[in-house]
């Protein structure tokens, strides 16, 4: 199983702290207190929290403050965490459809993403440095079924939580099923993700 000290070299761009924030919905200043504490941003004074969304912060950190949502507020707080990433994430512009929206999962990720300031994905190169785990894409032929096989450092809800959003965006009556079996909270280097729709 992963943990945030293996991703001392990896940073998060802070537009992804305000998912944190949105999480929370009417209990944001719950969310901006985990994110102080854990050394993200820095007080506003009055409870909120100032980041810059253009700036890169520890993801060792950003994956410390999940932990401590999950244990104290669960996995709920973890999907809608997710759910909220589309929201705020960077995104190529060649999303179009389901299928070019999960695509772009991984890219926008990697471009999330950054090593020594580099984002891990290039849009002009097209070079994405594998660090972080992946997002996957997998068609099932004749059927309007996509596996995604997610071997990221995210807790589970999470992941679920951005697939769930982008599938939506473009199949109102898309959902997201955590495929029993292999799962990263069990130990497992991956999850497994049907995203089906009508």
């Amino acid at each position: 199983m992963q943990t945030p000290d293996q991703f001392a070299d990896v940073d998060v761009l802070g537009a992804n702290l305000q998912a944190i924030v949105d999480g929370f919905g009417n209990f944001s200043l719950l969310g901006n207190r985990i994110l102080l504490d854990e050394g993200l941003g820095a007080s506003g004074g009055d409870g909120s929290i100032i980041f810059q969304k253009d700036q890169w912060y520890p993801l060792g950190a950003f994956l410390r403050a999940f932990e401590r949502i999950g244990k104290e507020f669960g996995a709920y707080i973890q999907h809608q965490v997710g759910l909220a990433i589309p929201k705020n994430a960077v995104f190529p512009p060649t999303v179009v459809d389901i299928d070019t929206a999960i695509q772009a999962i991984d890219v926008a990720y990697h471009m999330n993403h950054a090593m020594s300031g580099v984002p891990l994905f290039s849009p002009a190169t097209g070079k994405k440095i594998d660090r972080i785990g992946n997002y996957g894409y997998e068609r099932q032929l004749g059927k309007k079924l996509i596996v995604s096989k997610c071997t990221t450092p995210y807790p589970c809800p999470f992941d679920e939580g951005i697939l769930t959003s982008m599938a939506q965006r473009f199949e109102r009556t898309s959902s997201v099923k955590h495929v029993p079996g292999a799962c990263r909270s069990r130990g497992n280097n991956h999850c497994i993700y049907h995203i089906a729709w009508k």
